[in-house]
C-alpha cells in the first residue's frame, strides 16, 4: 500500500466518523467512496460510518471488481455509475440524512430540480439535483438510472431513500452532501411560507464566479 493510499484511507475513515457523529447517518446507513489512481476505496457492506477501520475498507478496480479488503457496500453500483459517467468525479457520498430523505419522499417536489436555489452555496457546491425513481436498496437498477443521466448531475435524490452526492475529491463530496442536507432542511422549514429564491441571473453569476467548486 502506498503512502498516498494510506492517507486517503485514514481521511475517509475520519470523515465518515464525523458524518456519523453529527447525525448525517445512523446505524449502518450510508456509504462513501473515493478514487485512488484507477481504483476505488469504498466503505464495506453492513458497516457503520462511525467506526470504519481504514485497513478493512474495500478496494475495487475501475470496472467495479472487488480487489481487496472487506466486501463493499451493496450500493457499490451507485458509486461506480458516477465514476463511469463523470470523469471529474473523485469521490461519492450516499447518506440517509433526515431532511434530504424527507424531501425525497414529497410528491410535490420537482424531480428535475428538487433543490431550488435557496442559498448561494447550494448552487456553488451542489448544483441542480435530480430525483430518480424508487428502486429497492441494493438493486442494480439504481446504477442504471444514474448512468442514464449521462453525467449531467453531480448529485441526485433517490426517491424515498436519500441523497447521493459526488465531488472532485473526498472533501468536496462530503461538503456538498452536508450543504445539500442543510438546504433540504431550510426548504422543509420554509415550504409553507412565501420564499425568495435566487434569480436566474444570480445563479448564472455564481456559476461563472465559482466554476470549479
Amino acid at each position: 500500500m502506498t503512502g498516498e493510499e494510506r492517507k486517503l484511507r485514514l481521511r475517509l475513515s475520519t470523515l465518515c466518523a464525523s458524518l456519523f457523529q453529527r447525525g448525517f447517518s445512523v446505524g449502518t446507513a450510508g456509504n462513501v467512496s473515493a478514487k485512488i489512481g484507477n481504483d476505488i476505496l469504498m466503505t464495506p457492506t453492513n458497516s457503520t460510518l462511525g467506526a470504519i477501520d481504514p485497513d478493512r475498507i474495500a478496494k475495487l478496480d475501475a470496472e467495479g471488481n472487488h480487489i481487496s479488503g472487506d466486501k463493499p457496500t451493496k450500493e457499490a453500483f451507485l458509486h461506480c455509475a458516477f465514476y463511469e459517467t463523470r470523469p471529474q468525479c473523485g469521490a461519492v457520498v450516499h447518506l440517509h440524512s433526515t431532511w434530504a430523505t424527507a424531501l425525497s419522499c414529497l410528491e410535490e417536489v420537482d424531480p428535475d430540480d428538487c433543490i431550488p436555489p435557496l442559498t448561494p452555496y447550494v448552487v456553488m457546491r451542489v448544483g441542480t439535483v435530480k430525483r430518480v425513481p424508487y428502486v429497492k436498496p441494493g438493486d442494480a437498477k439504481a446504477g442504471a438510472l444514474i448512468k442514464d443521466l449521462k453525467g449531467e448531475y453531480a448529485a441526485v435524490l433517490l426517491a424515498n431513500h436519500g441523497p447521493v452526492v459526488s465531488g472532485k475529491d473526498l472533501f468536496s463530496a462530503v461538503y456538498a452532501a452536508e450543504e445539500l442536507e442543510e438546504t433540504a432542511k431550510l426548504l422543509m422549514m420554509t415550504k409553507d411560507q412565501k420564499t425568495r429564491l435566487l434569480s436566474d441571473a444570480d445563479v448564472a453569476d455564481l456559476r461563472r464566479s465559482f466554476p470549479n467548486m
